[in-house]
């Protein structure tokens, strides 16, 4: 990408303090992201994607802080700001799209009420009447039919695509410039899946934001995003192009990944999956996190060094020693 990114996350470290010690749930995390471009972060379950995002915005709970690095965004550090600052920038520059709406809008305010809030917060002089209006197109802009009757109805009486379009619309409403979606299909039928996708990219396209798509689900990565950034034990282990990610990556993890997925034009028994389990934070491997679930380390010595990113190509990296072996496996394939 050409020019400076909108948000550049560096060295970031996170923990969060339990009994007897601490638990490291982002390591050393660094990546860019770019004005109008759409980026996914995707990995197993507790590999550090939400938390990275939330250090970045400061939305850790009281038992998690950030003990190292910077998150720029637009020239400032958010990581650096009082919360009082922050609270300018969330929900006016930056859009968030929580992973559970359910929870995330609070059930004792009518939804309209809820995207009303945000509206005036954020832009001085609103009446409520224009806000109350403002908040009826919105609805109807992401597609909730009735928008008016619907603004006056509490979250409890949407179903949960309707909740994840009034969070779409309460994180669009002020034209952020960086939109950040966690798991916005999480739990939602397939049809209703698609619908949030297609408008997720309507959104995008309406206010010129940047997109982060935070999600576990290949599918949705390959349907979105321009460019991925794979996370496994809170550090990042490959990053590239779309493209590059499904049909040329370079990380061992990454590959299970791919390979785990179900394919139309080839009938199999039983999917392949990653052996093992992801590992406990408090106690890493020596070396490359994932050496004791994959097949190319097989002991070697190697891989008892913790390995950077190493650049595999154009726009492409992967924190792996033997990472130029995935192209000998691709050639005698």
């Amino acid at each position: 990408m050409t020019g400076a990114p909108l948000l550049s996350v560096t060295g970031l470290v996170t923990e969060f303090g339990v009994h007897g010690g601490v638990v490291p749930a982002v390591n050393g995390v660094s990546f860019d992201v770019y004005p109008g471009e759409t980026v996914g972060i995707v990995g197993e379950s507790g590999s550090g994607k939400s938390v990275t995002v939330m250090s970045a915005l400061g939305l850790l709970p009281s038992t998690g802080r950030v003990v190292a690095g910077r998150a720029e965004f637009g020239g400032r550090d958010l990581l650096a700001l009082r919360e009082q600052d922050l609270q300018h920038v969330r929900g006016k520059e930056i859009g968030l799209v929580f992973q559970d709406p359910m929870t995330a809008l609070n059930p004792v305010m009518t939804v309209g009420a809820q995207v009303a809030e945000g509206l005036r917060r954020h832009q001085e002089g609103l009446t409520r009447r224009a806000a109350a209006a403002r908040t009826v197109e919105l609805l109807a802009e992401v597609g909730i039919p009735d928008p008016k009757r619907r603004a006056r109805q509490y979250p409890h009486e949407f179903s949960g695509g309707m909740r994840q379009r009034a969070m779409i619309a309460i994180a669009m409403a002020n034209r952020p410039r960086l939109i950040i979606a966690d798991e916005p299909t999480t739990a939602l039928d397939v049809t209703i899946q698609a619908q949030i996708l297609d408008l997720l990219r309507r959104v995008q396209a309406e206010t010129g934001a940047a997109l982060m798509m935070i999600t576990h689900d290949l599918g949705v990565i390959a349907e979105m995003t321009r460019r991925v950034i794979v996370m496994y034990a809170g550090r990042v282990v490959e990053t590239a192009d779309v493209d590059a990610t499904f049909h040329a990556a370079r990380h061992p993890y990454t590959r299970a990944l791919l390979q785990s997925l179900p394919k139309l034009y080839h009938r199999v028994e039983e999917l392949p999956a990653i052996g093992g389990q992801p590992p406990n934070p408090q106690h890493l491997p020596d070396g490359c996190a994932f050496r004791p679930r994959c097949a190319r380390s097989n002991g070697r010595e190697a891989c008892l060094t913790r390995p950077e990113l190493f650049e595999t190509g154009p726009g492409h990296r992967a924190a792996c020693h033997f990472h130029a072996e995935t192209v000998e496996e691709e050639v005698s394939a």
